[in-house]
Formats: C-alpha cells, structure tokens, sequence
C-alpha cells in the first residue's frame, strides 16, 4: 500500500469514529445491539468506534514517515501548529458544543508533540543533543501531552516516539506499539495495513492535494457538529 492508501484509510477510520461519536450515538436504533460477543453487545455504534481506533497508528505512522522524508522540518512542524490552531473552534463545536475551549486539545497539537520529540531524538542521534538533555526533553513533552489534556495524552507522544524508535524492526514495533496505544489490540489493527506500506507517497501529491488532506480535519468536525445540530438538538 502506497502512503496515499493509507492516508484515505485514516480520514475513512476517523470519519466512522468522530460520526459515531459526535452524531450516531444520539440515534436509539444505532445503540442496539446487533449480536453479542460473549457478554458484550455490538451495536453499530461500537462497531464504528472499534474500527475508528485504527485512525490514530495510520496518522502517527504517516507522521514518521514524514519527519522522514520532508524537505523541511520547520515547515512541516509549523504546518501542524497552523492546523492544530485552526481546528480549535471546529474541535470545540463538535466535542463541547461550544465556540471554544481548552479543556483538551486536538489531535494535530499530539502529532506536533510527536513531531518536536522526534526533532530531538534527530539531533541526539547526530550527536548534537546529550542523553540527558534528550531524556528532559522527552519528559517535558509528555508532561505537557498530559497537562494540557492533549488527545491521546502522553502514549500517543510515547507512541510516535517507538514507531521512529523501532521503524527497521516491524514485528516489535507492532508489538510495542499495541502495548503503549490505549484501545490495544482495536488499535492494533492499523499495523496490518502499514505492514503493506511499499514506501511510495501514492497519488496524493503536490501542496494542493497534501493540505487538502489536512483541511478534512476541521472541515468534516464543523460539518458534524451542523448535522447534529440540525437532526439531534
């Protein structure tokens, strides 16, 4: 799979996920149970919400796989920053309901965490940065991961930290990974597909086409909070 496949196999995870969250979940008959699972019912809200952990691992993923390969690192970290900020509003409708909050942050500021702790494991592997001082760095962002109420809190920065970490070892990069990721093995799930990923970016080329994939973010959590808010409230 192309890096471009499983680009679209985030935002499709992400979709079921946030629609079942932010919107289906105020549908009775999306609640019921459509079979058990021992003693577990699985209605298609669990079912969305199951296959949505998937979203997480794919962007963590494709996160690494772009610190690796960017042209500039200072754009692309500012490039999440700029995304970060303007999803706020967007997050705030759909999670609160209200214009905005702080009470947590969306996912683009925990990928830029992620971001800026992999900046520092660089420089420390290029013998620019001492163990120390990269150990103080590291702490310091998942403080602020959990401080700040970041999405996915401290693992979701642990977690970018050993897909770079273990990228030339697959099996225990997966292994680590579902360790670490909160959802376990729902999340798991994802390193089926990057285990297919051939290191091609795919068809999603040009600036047009990658900040289009960044501008789903806040455009479908705006357009799910208006359905919920014509067809719920």
């Amino acid at each position: 799979m192309s890096g471009s496949w499983l680009k679209l196999l985030a935002i499709v995870t992400m979709t079921a996920d946030h629609l079942a969250l932010f919107v289906l979940r105020f549908f009775p008959g999306f609640m019921k149970p459509l079979f058990m699972i021992g003693s577990h019912p699985v209605s298609w809200y669990v079912l969305m919400r199951g296959v949505g952990r998937m979203a997480f691992p794919l962007f963590a993923f494709l996160l690494v796989e772009g610190f690796l390969h960017t042209r500039s690192r200072r754009r692309y970290g500012m490039g999440l920053l700029l995304f970060g900020l303007l999803s706020m509003v967007p997050w705030s409708l759909a999670c609160y309901g209200c214009l905005f909050t702080l009470s947590t942050l969306n996912i683009f500021f925990t990928l830029l965490l992620g971001f800026l702790a992999l900046c520092a494991i660089s420089r420390w592997e290029a013998g620019r940065l001492g163990g120390l001082r990269l150990a103080v760095v590291l702490v310091f962002l998942m403080l602020i991961a959990c401080l700040l109420h970041f999405d996915y809190e401290a693992p979701g920065v642990g977690f970018i930290i050993a897909l770079y970490a273990l990228r030339h070892q697959p099996a225990l990069r997966a292994a680590v990974g579902i360790a670490i990721i909160p959802a376990r093995w729902k999340a798991g799930l994802a390193f089926i597909p990057i285990s297919l990923y051939n290191g091609r970016r795919g068809f999603i080329k040009g600036p047009i086409a990658k900040y289009a994939f960044y501008v789903f973010y806040p455009l479908h959590l705006l357009l799910l909070y208006i359905i919920r808010e014509v067809f719920v409230v």
